[in-house]
């Protein structure tokens, strides 16, 4: 999201897009409540307008009562402001694209669609098994696990055997190092409430998973994007985004990254931190996808034993979406804090989650069921490259793991007009500007290997792409 000032072409009608620029400002509360406008002089040059256009402008919003005038100080922003809206203050999208209309429709589960373009596994290929029996060896637990509040930390015995799954891949904690929360998404919130003051900057990947952008935006931050390789983000342009923008933060996936499926290789890896510790930067490690590796990648956590990383993760993706349990990673001068934050927006988590998940990875049958599900996953992988390059939509990189493939569509075929077409179809597609905050991504999409078994898939996306070439 960019939110420098915004030149004015001439060709458009001045004072509107001067006005425009203003309530841009403050629905992304870049300007809030009681804050002073630019001075009539310094908007004019910034936006190259005259200082009569910008004068008008300023009593049109008075007239609004979006500003207030003193007379003899300048203009001020209204005391009371709208509400915040995330679509107002992001990308203006049509709405068939939209991510927060396509994940409103994937998760209402509509009757009938396909769903190519989500970011999780069909229910059938969750372990039901197991969460059947982890529910009736629950129902036997005691009144406290079934009625009462968690502990702020949460269950220990899962902080423990958490703890004991990470030093597998390097990174060596302890329980009282893991704060445990609903979700991933919740995880990064919480860091956020923690690290960040509105209008400091962030860094993400582009493309990214675009929940980071919306949840970024509802933080009023400014969000960089960082074009992302096969091997990471460009070190070059991740260190020449440092200089310019000096961000607080740099939100990314390691390992089976979302949504190119590349994975960080040890020699960026270790570029990162080295700048990251020059530039003063946080990095939180979104590990969401860990148990889905096939050959375990490098951890920017384990690199940096937890001094400039926070590593988040969850279980939706592999267990269970319903049962919402997460984990933060921190050092452990940060994890009061963070324990203060949970509070503060969530009180407690769920305890009945947390027991739930417990019960099912201290049992074999998870493991069991995650070695299988990344054969599925290998199988389903292989089966739809080739469907996908008889219609000239070709794989970005062939990852190893996980759900993702990244694929360039034909030339001169726009992956917005394709998933508009396929909705119409009953099939929801994931377009690739929607993970990039450059919107550079207009010619890529994002198919979730698991949602593409459905038995019309090849033909609604071959009739997508001829109807989006006209």
């Amino acid at each position: 999201m960019d939110l420098a000032p915004r030149r004015v072409e001439s060709a458009s009608p001045r004072i509107d897009a001067v006005m425009g620029e203003i309530r841009r400002r403050i629905a992304a509360r870049l300007l809030t409540p009681g804050a002073k406008l630019p001075s009539v002089r310094a908007l004019a040059k910034a936006l190259t307008v005259s200082t009569s256009t910008v004068v008008e402008a300023y009593e049109r919003l008075v007239a609004e009562g979006a500003i207030r005038s003193r007379p003899g100080s300048g203009f001020y922003v209204a005391s009371q402001l709208a509400p915040l809206s995330l679509a107002e203050i992001g990308p203006k999208l049509d709405r068939q694209v939209d991510p927060f209309w396509v994940s409103r429709l994937a998760l209402e589960g509509g009757q009938g669609f396909a769903m190519p373009g989500c970011g999780w596994l069909p229910p059938s290929w969750m372990p039901e098994e197991a969460l059947r029996k982890a529910l009736r060896t629950l129902s036997r637990a005691s009144t406290d696990v079934l009625t009462d509040y968690g502990t702020p930390l949460g269950l220990l015995p899962l902080r423990q055997l958490l703890a004991r799954r990470m030093a597998e891949s390097g990174l060596v904690v302890g329980a009282d190092q893991i704060l445990l929360v609903d979700s991933g998404t919740q995880a990064i919130d919480i860091i956020c409430r923690f690290l960040l003051e509105p209008g400091q900057a962030v860094l993400v990947d582009d493309p990214c998973y675009f929940n980071f952008h919306a949840l970024l935006r509802a933080h009023r931050v400014k969000v960089i994007g960082v074009p992302y390789t096969a091997d990471g983000p460009d070190v070059a342009l991740f260190e020449q985004a440092l200089e310019e923008h000096r961000p607080r933060l740099y939100i990314t996936n390691s390992a089976i990254h979302n949504p190119t499926g590349a994975v960080l290789s040890p020699v960026n890896a270790h570029r990162l931190l080295m700048l990251s510790e020059r530039a003063g930067l946080t990095i939180i490690e979104d590990d969401i996808f860990a148990d889905f590796e096939i050959t375990k990648a490098p951890r920017l956590a384990a690199f940096d034993a937890l001094d400039r990383v926070i590593q988040i993760g969850s279980f939706s993706k592999a267990l269970s979406a319903s049962a919402r349990c997460g984990y933060i990673v921190t050092r452990k001068e940060w994890l009061d804090p963070l324990v203060d934050m949970k509070i503060a927006s969530n009180f407690a988590g769920s305890q009945m989650s947390e027991a739930l998940v417990l019960e099912v990875l201290k049992d074999g049958s998870y493991r069991r069921h995650m070695e299988a599900l990344k054969a599925r996953l290998s199988k389903a992988r292989a089966s739809l490259i080739p469907t996908l390059r008889q219609l000239g939509i070709e794989p970005w990189i062939e990852p190893q793991a996980g759900l993702f493939l990244w694929c360039r569509l034909p030339l001169g075929v726009d992956a917005a007009d394709v998933a508009r077409h396929a909705l119409a179809e009953n099939m929801v597609l994931a377009p690739g500007n929607v993970f990039s905050q450059s919107d550079t991504a207009s010619s890529f999409m994002r198919f979730n290997v698991s949602q593409c078994d459905h038995p019309q898939f090849a033909d609604i996306l071959e009739r997508a792409i001829k109807l989006a070439r006209r």
